[in-house]
C-alpha cells in the first residue's frame, strides 16, 4: 500500500473554486480520491483565524475528516482579500513528509510551489499530484507536477442546485394547491 501525505492550501483552494465555479470544494470526496487504498501519513489543512463560529465549525469538519489544522492570524489586505501566508509553513511540512512517503498530494493552483514539487521528485523520489482549478492553477506548477487533478464537478459541492430545484419543488407544490382551491 502506497504511503500518501496530504497537504491543502485552504485560502488557495477557497477562492479558486468560488472564483471559477461558483461553489465549494468538497472535502470528503478530495479525501476519499486522493487517500483510496493509501495509507495516510500525515494530512495537513492551512488556513487562516478569523475567529468566527462559521470558521470553526469548518475546521471541525475538516479534523473530522483526518485533517491536522494549522491556523495564521487574520491579515486583511486593503483590496479586501485575506493572506495566511502559508506558502514557507507548507514547504518546510512537505520537505519533513515527503521522504517517509510514496505520494505527496497538493491541493493548490500557487505557482510559487512548482520549485518545491521539483526538488521533492528530484531528491526523494516521490510521485506528486497537484490538485488545483485548471484554469487558475499556474501552469509552472500544472507541468511540475507528477500527475494533475482538475477540481471539477467530482470535487465540488454543489449546494446552490439541490437548493434551486428543492424551491422548485415547493413552488410547484404551492401552485397545485392553488389550483385545487
Amino acid at each position: 500500500m502506497q504511503k500518501v501525505v496530504v497537504f491543502v492550501d485552504v485560502q488557495n483552494i477557497y477562492y479558486t473554486t468560488k472564483e471559477f465555479h461558483n461553489c465549494h470544494f468538497n472535502y470528503n470526496a478530495f479525501w476519499a480520491k486522493a487517500t483510496s487504498n493509501r495509507e495516510v501519513v500525515k494530512a495537513v489543512a492551512y488556513a487562516i483565524d478569523r475567529g468566527d463560529e462559521k470558521q470553526k465549525q469548518f475546521q471541525n469538519i475538516l479534523r473530522g475528516i483526518g485533517f491536522e489544522i494549522k491556523l495564521k492570524p487574520f491579515i486583511q489586505r486593503s483590496d479586501g482579500s485575506a493572506k495566511g501566508d502559508w506558502d514557507v509553513g507548507i514547504t518546510l511540512d512537505v520537505m519533513e513528509y515527503a521522504k517517509n512517503s510514496d505520494v505527496v498530494v497538493l491541493a493548490s493552483g500557487d505557482g510559487d510551489f512548482d520549485l518545491l514539487v521539483n526538488k521533492i521528485r528530484k531528491d526523494f523520489g516521490v510521485s506528486v499530484e497537484v490538485y488545483g482549478v485548471a484554469q487558475l492553477t499556474a501552469t509552472s506548477l500544472i507541468n511540475s507536477a507528477s500527475k494533475f487533478i482538475s477540481i471539477d464537478d467530482d470535487l465540488l459541492l454543489k449546494t446552490t442546485r439541490w437548493y434551486k430545484v428543492n424551491i422548485f419543488l415547493d413552488l410547484n407544490k404551492i401552485i397545485k394547491r392553488a389550483s385545487t382551491c
